[in-house]
């Protein structure tokens, strides 16, 4: 096999993966708290083929070689995490971040992150007198100090800018709870999982992903939308522009394999 028809299926392959990714951008244009993705890709075993020796002639001013590769292949796909628009809802415990932060959930493999801030409240087994902050996946929401928010149940609820969970009961208004806001200092260092959730990636802890705020409230730069979401960070123009490029790159590849077949087939037609 050639080094043209090489080049081309591993750029179609590239291509094709590429695709997915917009594919799941687009289908994700309203969900609530998502971040786009996008790719990078990388030149395969490039390297530099040298010309004849006759080409080498006095007073050529252009190197004396020509670059031959094997196409593209995906070399990563990263996470747009910046911030989308806030839709008002009106429900108190809808909440959306202004800044950077990120929630705090206890999920099956430890603590997880989210922007999606559509929260409810859920019947505490062990007590009924208490009702557990949870979020769409029924994950408990957590505080400051990596404990489950509880609610007086039949409470009013509210909660405030810097993230306190207000209950109202008949006996007064409280604190039940300081929302843990953490704010993102090293993307990098986190792992996307189903859900619209993070984790920590492995061998990392809080204070080498987060920024030290979220143990100095009077230092928080982020702030709480109480009564709105975060909506989906995905732009529909963009996703459309590059998927009609990866259409016109992933024909003009196909067509340099056609190309590709029809000459050998030719060559082999001419041998003998």
């Amino acid at each position: 096999m050639n080094n043209s028809m090489i080049s081309a299926m591993v750029s179609m392959n590239a291509m094709q993966q590429r695709l997915d990714v917009i594919a799941d951008n687009i289908a994700n244009v309203d969900t609530v708290g998502y971040k786009s993705k996008d790719t990078s890709f990388e030149d395969v075993l490039t390297q530099v083929q040298g010309h004849h020796k006759d080409f080498a002639l006095a007073g050529r001013s252009t190197p004396s070689g020509y670059t031959m590769g094997f196409g593209t292949r995906l070399a990563s796909i990263v996470e747009n995490l910046a911030q989308g628009s806030h839709k008002e809802t009106g429900n108190p415990l809808d909440l959306a971040i202004e800044g950077n932060a990120m929630f705090a959930v206890q999920g099956n493999g430890g603590i997880a992150y989210t922007r999606e801030g559509g929260f409810h409240v859920s019947p505490d087994p062990q007590n009924a007198a208490y009702v557990n902050l949870v979020n769409n996946q029924g994950y408990q929401v957590l505080d400051r100090n990596n404990n489950p928010i509880r609610i007086p149940a039949n409470a009013k609820v509210a909660v405030d800018g810097a993230g306190q969970v207000l209950a109202e009961t008949a006996a007064g208004r409280n604190v039940v709870g300081v929302l843990k806001l953490a704010e993102l200092q090293r993307p990098e260092g986190l792992v996307k999982m189903d859900g619209n959730l993070y984790m920590l990636a492995a061998g990392l802890t809080e204070a080498q992903v987060f920024e030290a705020t979220q143990t100095d409230p009077t230092q928080l730069k982020s702030e709480v939308q109480s009564g709105f979401l975060e909506q989906s960070n995905v732009s529909m123009s963009d996703e459309m522009t590059k998927m009609m490029e990866v259409q016109r790159a992933y024909q003009l590849a196909a067509r340099a394999l056609s190309s590709s077949d029809t000459m050998m087939n030719l060559a082999n037609t001419m041998r003998g």
